[in-house]
């Protein structure tokens, strides 16, 4: 067996395996928290089981901010959506763009007819 087939081999073993924990074990703490830091959980694989269990993670968290809102008298109040739990092959969600007050009098300009 060729090295280069020796590890695709081992690239190719689930994360739980003895050899990749073995591999981790081994790790020092900075080697570690580096991994930690820099970790991207969406270029992973994933089995089909912990697919499943991501989306019923997140439809728990779901169920929980909905049970929250419904149980908060002000709006202002309720707590902010919960962010689904990131999966391979997907993006991190884009942040939401905010309204400036430049772009706002801009906006309102142009609403009123100042476009010209």
């Amino acid at each position: 067996m060729s090295w280069r087939r020796l590890r695709v081999i081992i690239q190719h073993l689930p994360p739980e395996s003895h050899t990749w924990t073995a591999l981790r074990n081994a790790m020092s703490e900075e080697e570690l928290a580096a991994q930690a830091e820099g970790g991207q959980p969406e270029q992973g694989r994933w089995s089909q089981l912990e697919q499943l269990v991501a989306v019923v993670a997140d439809r728990v968290a779901r169920l929980e901010y909905v049970l929250r809102c419904v149980n908060t008298e002000k709006k202002s109040q309720r707590p902010e959506p919960p962010e689904p739990i990131r999966r391979p092959g997907a993006k991190p969600p884009r942040p939401k763009a905010t309204l400036t007050d430049a772009s706002a009098d801009r906006l309102f300009q142009l609403i009123n007819g100042g476009a010209a």
